[in-house]
């Protein structure tokens, strides 16, 4: 027998096949080097992930928390325009802060020829009205600038109320216009569980605490005390106006009751002076065509602050049994 080892074709010796150990410590290693490659991956995409989020929430709270204010100030002539739209109430857009800030900045400015409250409001709230009011004559009688009303569709109570201080109201002849009145509303369900046999227990300290609860009877005393407080904010209503529009109110038996009316018969009536659209006014009595909007407008942050703080008081009035009047 040869004592020879075996040898390839071209005379080389064979090597030795490797164990299944060292196979497994191959494939181990490989399998290992791959996960420390995708974790790596996983992390870097995270943090790509966590810094977008970072960017997108810092966009949203720079314009969340932006300056929205009046335009800066502005040396060419031209006409300032204010707008008052919706519901007038401490919470909405047409608040007596916003609007009144509106109208400061709009005054200041030298280049404003003149100012105009660009009206579309079914009414709201007379204590806010009342403070834009007030705004309104102090302002004018400070910066010596004309003031004018321009209504769109509506301007009814509490809008009116606003507009009668206004040099001159311009309205489209199709514009509603008037309701000068005060209206508190509610519901009453006595006889109702009166029929369903429902018990009301209600326990106050004070005779009248309860005053229009909806689930007690209204005596005839409470009723006479509220009918007097809706008289008297329609009196401070009717001043206005007849302080406001002068000589020029052709006063009726109609005037004051709660009525509205086109544009056309408001001019008629002498709750309006002319027909014009904001554009006419600012070409034609202004005589300065360029318009600027100064109307302050919220942003996110301070429109969900002003939500949520009237959302705190409305829950409080409610616990107390509180209502509140609306020139409607």
């Amino acid at each position: 027998m040869s004592d020879t080892q075996p040898t390839h074709a071209d005379g080389t010796a064979p090597t030795d096949k490797p164990s299944d150990t060292q196979w497994e410590r191959d494939a181990l290693k490989a399998l290992l080097t791959e996960q420390v490659k995708v974790s790596r991956a996983n992390r870097r995409w995270r943090w790509i992930r966590f810094l977008s989020f970072l960017t997108v929430v810092g966009v949203f709270f720079w314009w969340a928390f932006r300056d929205v204010g009046q335009p800066a100030m502005v040396s060419t002539p031209h006409t300032a325009v204010v707008t008052v739209s919706g519901e007038i109430a401490a919470d909405s857009e047409a608040n007596a802060e916003d609007i009144n800030q509106s109208m400061r900045a709009a005054f200041e400015d030298e280049g404003a020829q003149a100012v105009v409250l660009l009206i579309n409001s079914p009414g709201g709230s007379p204590v806010q009205a009342g403070l834009i009011s007030d705004e309104m004559l102090r302002l004018k009688a400070l910066y010596k600038k004309p003031l004018y009303v321009v209504v769109e569709e509506t301007c009814a109570s509490a809008a009116y109320y606003i507009a009668a201080n206004a040099d001159d109201i311009f309205v489209d002849k199709a514009s509603i216009v008037g309701s000068i009145g005060v209206l508190m509303d509610g519901f009453g369900f006595t006889e109702l569980m009166q029929k369903l046999g429902v018990e009301r227990r209600l326990m106050t300290a004070g005779a009248n605490k309860g005053l229009l609860d909806p689930f007690s009877p209204v005596s005839p005393k409470q009723q006479a005390h509220v009918q007097g407080v809706l008289t008297e904010i329609h009196q401070q209503f009717i001043g206005v106006v007849r302080a406001g529009r002068g000589k020029r109110l052709q006063e009726t038996d109609e005037t004051f009751s709660g009525l509205y009316w086109t544009g056309q018969q408001a001019v008629e009536m002498g709750l309006a002076d002319q027909l014009g659209g904001l554009d006419y006014v600012a070409r034609e009595v202004v005589n300065a065509p360029e318009v600027i909007d100064y109307t302050r407008r919220e942003n996110v942050a301070e429109r969900l602050a002003r939500q949520f703080g009237a959302a705190v008081g409305a829950g409080v009035m409610r616990a107390l049994g509180a209502s509140g009047f609306k020139l409607n």
